[in-house]
């Protein structure tokens, strides 16, 4: 369970992004091997946060300063991560999955203030490789306008469960699953879902994990995204942070700074 976000049917797979702007939508998910567990408890009646009208962003420049403030650095995902180079995305910047399962870039649309990516790695080093992986935050229009990115993001698997990243490297049997708010355990966020699967790079050594996690907070959107990389497993990072771990912070701590921004000010 992953803040607040329940996975099931999840492969080996890797992360870091396999769009390195993460975009998406709500609506079917990809059938998990397994049932998702029920909840030990039922859940609340109420929406655990709910944005102030007079705070939504409206302009660009106010969804840029929301997305800067939220997105997750390498502070986020733990002591042993750095910044990439470069850091951030280019504000145009907008991954497009094509007929073919292969992301490239497209236009930004209409329906989105404001997209940024934050890229941070732990550094290979003698026989772990480089792990990378990558925060991203977007500012759409409208709260539905996230809904649908929600919805096409759990698509995007079940359309193209095989996607090429780029030359060179691919993800493989993705499965995907959706908990709206209450909903698998998802008390953190209005809507919520993670995508598991096999990260494949020509240039590293066997198969690897993948994983992309993403929430909704009203009109804004947070996902992280993590690649494995040789000498690191599915549940630890060099013996210290679990990339598990550290994927669930990254996320939790946007999804905070994201209230922070959004809340009713007293």
């Amino acid at each position: 369970m992953l803040g607040g976000l329940v996975l099931t049917g999840c492969s080996d797979g890797g992360d870091d992004g396999k769009r390195p702007d993460g975009k998406g939508s709500t609506s079917t998910s990809a059938a998990p091997t397994e049932a998702p567990p029920t909840t030990a408890s039922p859940p609340p009646t109420a929406l655990p946060f709910v944005p102030d009208p007079k705070r939504a962003p409206k302009t660009e420049a106010d969804a840029r300063r929301i997305a800067l403030a939220v997105v997750a650095g390498p502070d986020a995902w733990g002591p042993d991560y750095v910044k990439r180079t470069p850091h951030l995305s280019d504000p145009a910047y907008w991954p497009v999955l094509g007929a073919d399962c292969s992301w490239g870039t497209g236009t930004r649309p209409d329906t989105v203030l404001y997209s940024v990516t934050a890229y941070s790695e732990i550094p290979a080093d003698g026989a772990l490789g480089n792990l990378r992986v990558a925060a991203t935050v977007t500012v759409h229009r409208t709260e539905a306008d996230a809904d649908w990115e929600m919805a096409g993001t759990l698509e995007e698997s079940l359309r193209c469960p095989d996607q090429k990243l780029r030359d060179g490297e691919r993800i493989s049997g993705l499965i995907s699953l959706g908990n709206p708010f209450g909903i698998g355990g998802n008390f953190t966020a209005h809507d919520s879902l993670g995508e598991r699967g096999t990260y494949l790079n020509d240039a590293m050594k066997g198969k690897q994990f993948y994983g992309w996690y993403q929430s909704r907070i009203g009109q804004v959107t947070v996902a992280t995204v993590v690649k494995g990389a040789p000498g690191y497993s599915e549940q630890e990072t060099s013996g210290t942070v679990g990339t598990a771990t550290a994927q669930v912070q990254a996320l939790v701590t946007m999804l905070h700074r994201a209230e922070g921004e959004l809340e009713v000010q007293s």
